[in-house]
């Protein structure tokens, strides 16, 4: 287990540093951190308390902590997708934003509900079992 929480660290590091070095193209950088400020924003006064809330609300025992993960993937892909979901209609290009993005929500978070039920299901965490400690 140690391994691949190190593995996903260093993928999730390798992935900032693309970020960082895509963010020299920008110019109007004033924009971005707008951006990324309402992001950090939403995930700490939204996101956050509302999966605590609903993991110490709805769920008991040792499926609280697969419930609050789905939760927060479901809420930071959410948050990540409120603005071509809010989009207004049809644009005047064809190409803008062509792809129908309900659909691939909707899809995307069964896809992240699906490995928490199938995590949970192998974990045994649903029939009571200790989790051995990390």
């Amino acid at each position: 287990m140690r391994a691949l929480r190190m593995a996903a660290g260093a993928a999730g590091v390798a992935i900032m540093g693309v970020g960082a070095f895509l963010l020299m193209d920008v110019r109007d950088g004033l924009i971005v951190l707008v951006w990324l400020g309402g992001a950090v924003v939403v995930h700490d006064a939204v996101i956050a308390p509302v999966v605590l809330l609903a993991g110490l609300l709805l769920v008991r025992g040792g499926a609280r902590g697969p419930v609050r993960g789905a939760l927060l993937v479901v809420g930071a892909l959410t948050a990540v997708a409120l603005p071509v979901l809010l989009r207004p209609g049809k644009t005047a290009n064809a190409s803008v934003l062509p792809l129908d993005y309900w659909r691939n929500w909707l899809l995307v978070l069964v896809a992240a509900l699906t490995v928490t039920a199938i995590w949970w299901a192998v974990r045994g965490v649903g029939r009571g079992r200790r989790r051995p400690d990390a």
